[in-house]
């Protein structure tokens, strides 16, 4: 007992000097989780389907990417290929282009690719490095076939756009309110009957939900929807598919089924 009131006594310490560590506990996974399953307590996870199953193929096209901070996974650009790859997906929408990593190899696939960041004015105005906001963009500006639209999607009307998507990947804030605020308006102004949705960070890792985002997916969208939504194995995504498909429950401690071969070459990149 003595040693846990000395703990909260040294914490109380710092908090007094660093009070805006305080966010950092308000933000945890952990009270995420807690307010997730007061919220939602007969729903632990996503059912679970794999990248073959949900695309018509999986092309076998080499894909890019810098292997830096921020970035996605291999499995997780494959996903978004093998859905680009699928007959009825002729378009993609995203949200959060960072290094362009994501737009640029579904790019590969389709010619009709947008991406939607904010401006790097505008990062730079939130207090953040301008290193960080020059490499926004740096890959996807390579193919001059990608739309690139400077806004933020908080005030955005989607609806001045004019048209749905058959593909769209949320990957921008990763908030509550954001991840919330952009499914809405995803589901509102860009969505079609067939429309695809995937979104990043829904897990830390494969087997590490992330509760922020996965709170902000489910308050986001009517609860008849929430039966569509899945998680892709092997990857850090969630999908929203509105055909009729079989899945199976996540299972936390699951033996591997899959292992990937991947063959890695490298070349000099300049900007």
């Amino acid at each position: 007992m003595k040693d846990k009131f000395n703990k909260l006594a040294e914490a109380a310490k710092i908090l007094v000097k660093q009070p805006s560590l305080i966010n950092l506990m308000l933000n945890s996974n952990e009270n995420f989780k807690t307010k997730f399953q007061a919220k939602y307590p007969n729903i632990s996870a996503l059912n679970q389907l794999t990248i073959n199953y949900l695309c018509d193929e999986v092309p076998q096209i080499p894909v890019s990417t810098f292997f830096l901070d921020g970035g996605s996974m291999l499995t997780d650009l494959r996903l978004l290929m093998g859905l680009a790859s699928r007959k009825d997906v002729n378009s993609y929408f995203e949200i959060g282009t960072w290094r362009g990593e994501s737009v640029f190899n579904v790019a590969k696939i389709l010619e009709d690719c947008t991406t939607m960041n904010l401006s790097k004015k505008d990062i730079v105005s939130l207090g953040l490095n301008a290193g960080y906001a020059e490499q926004h963009g740096i890959l996807s500006r390579k193919n001059p076939a990608i739309k690139h639209i400077e806004a933020n999607t908080k005030t955005f009307d989607f609806s001045k756009l004019g048209r749905t998507f058959d593909l769209i990947f949320i990957d921008g804030d990763h908030s509550y309110e954001m991840v919330k605020n952009d499914t809405r308006k995803v589901f509102a102004s860009l969505v079609h009957e067939k429309s695809i949705v995937v979104w990043h960070d829904y897990a830390y890792s494969p087997r590490k939900i992330r509760y922020e985002v996965f709170m902000g997916i489910l308050d986001a969208l009517p609860q008849n929807l929430h039966k569509k939504l899945y998680h892709i194995k092997n990857t850090m995504c969630a999908v929203y598919f509105p055909f009729e498909i079989s899945s199976e429950k996540y299972k936390e401690f699951s033996l591997p089924e899959t292992i990937f071969d991947v063959e890695i070459t490298e070349k000099e990149f300049r900007n």
